[in-house]
């Protein structure tokens, strides 16, 4: 189903300012649709009309979008204190360990169903091409998804240091240090090459030192005595390394745009963690050429990595609550747009500008898609989790953005 620009249907109306009870509705239908096996997926729904779910899907990301939805549950825990953030914390931190329980290795799989869910086969046919294992856990037979990429890797990762950072509970930390270490001894052990069963590798970290290192910055801070040797070692001179991965990521800000929330993450927990020294002007001269590419984007999300980096910035900030009321106006279902005519074109088949954030494509997260792809989405079966509304809105209440209440 189609929907031109002026016919977009806004289905949450906005406020005058973000308002908390936009979140909290917003994690509440999350729980309720969103986390039928402890980690994220999106519903598909009989019709664009219906709220009668008859599948699930991008369970290939489910490990990345908890990772995410784990990050967004602690800042709301630290502002709040509110006990159902603390429980959808320990929802999700034991979504993730399913995913690194279920390989059997510590490999953490992309997502997994259990075999008898009505909804398991499904999945199945829909992630033939990632490989599909089956394994026991807890009496209980589950379908798991490998070929996993770094990206699942990179916000389970952000998701975990950000629990463990935020959440002042003996036992939320001591999972997610847990976790981490596992995590980093499986990639250690395997030379940050991610085989999977049978000895295929899908994915490796060789390439990129700025993520080898952000992780071992993350292992330093939960697990000292394991990691510190090995972050003070691959920085000895990987450091000097940082910056050229991010400068071949910035020469295109068109393609592949989620290549972006992957650097910006990771740069998140190894700048942030860094006392000083040239360490962390070689880390901060990445971070720099990432957010002159991307700075003008009108990103929400990246804003508010911005302000935890760098500060207050008044039109930054102010620009991040304008997002996120505008975000408020989106359509919630993947409604197919086309702004083909209704906007400038560039080079072919991009707007000139940022489109409007409330008439833009479908994504999963907003803010991993380009503002400047024109058209996209589909019929409206499929509902987004809205990871994109609700990170971005708790970490500007942590850092006191003005404009969001």
């Amino acid at each position: 189903m189609l929907f031109r620009l002026a016919l977009v249907p806004v289905l949450i109306a906005g406020a005058a300012w973000c308002a908390e009870s936009d979140a909290l509705a917003v994690s509440a239908n999350l729980q309720a649709r969103h986390s039928p096996f402890g980690t994220i997926l999106d519903p598909i729904f009989e019709s664009f009309s219906s709220d009668t779910i008859v599948g699930y899907t991008r369970c290939g990301d489910s490990a990345l979008w908890t990772g995410h939805y784990l990050a967004a549950e602690s800042y709301r825990y630290k502002v709040t204190g509110d006990p159902a953030a603390l429980a959808n914390v320990r929802h999700a931190l034991d979504g993730l360990r399913l995913l690194v329980d279920i390989t059997g290795t510590d490999l953490l799989a992309r997502c997994a169903v259990p075999v008898d869910s009505p909804y398991a086969a499904g999945i199945a046919r829909e992630e033939q091409n990632n490989g599909v294992y089956t394994a026991n856990r807890d009496l209980r037979q589950f379908s798991w998804i490998g070929n996993t990429s770094r990206d699942q890797y990179s916000g389970a990762m952000f998701g975990l240091a950000v629990a463990y950072d935020l959440v002042e509970d003996g036992g939320i930390r001591y999972d997610a240090a847990a976790l981490i270490t596992r995590i980093l001894n499986f990639l250690n052990h395997y030379n940050w090459n991610v085989p999977m069963p049978g000895g295929r590798v899908s994915t490796t970290f060789a390439i990129r030192p700025d993520q080898q290192l952000a992780f071992l910055q993350i292992g330093r801070h939960v697990n000292s005595s394991r990691f510190s040797s090995k972050y003070k070692w691959s920085a000895l001179f990987g450091f000097l390394l940082v910056p050229a991965p991010i400068g071949v990521d910035a020469a295109d800000p068109y393609s592949s745009y989620f290549k972006f929330n992957l650097d910006t993450i990771n740069l998140f927990s190894l700048i942030r963690w860094e006392g000083g020294g040239a360490h962390r002007d070689a880390y901060k001269k990445a971070y720099d050429i990432l957010r002159r590419t991307t700075d003008d984007h009108q990103n929400a999300h990246f804003n508010m990595i911005d302000r935890a980096l760098n500060g207050p910035d008044d039109r930054r900030d102010a620009e991040t609550a304008d997002l996120l009321n505008r975000w408020l106006k989106r359509p919630r279902r993947d409604f197919g747009v086309d702004l083909h005519g209704e906007v400038p074109v560039c080079d072919g088949d991009r707007a000139c500008d940022p489109i409007p954030v409330e008439q833009r494509v479908p994504a999963d997260f907003l803010w991993q898609r380009s503002p400047f792809q024109l058209s996209g989405g589909g019929d409206g079966f499929i509902e987004g989790a809205g990871i994109d509304y609700i990170l971005p809105y708790w970490m500007a209440r942590y850092y006191g953005v003005q404009g969001i209440g």
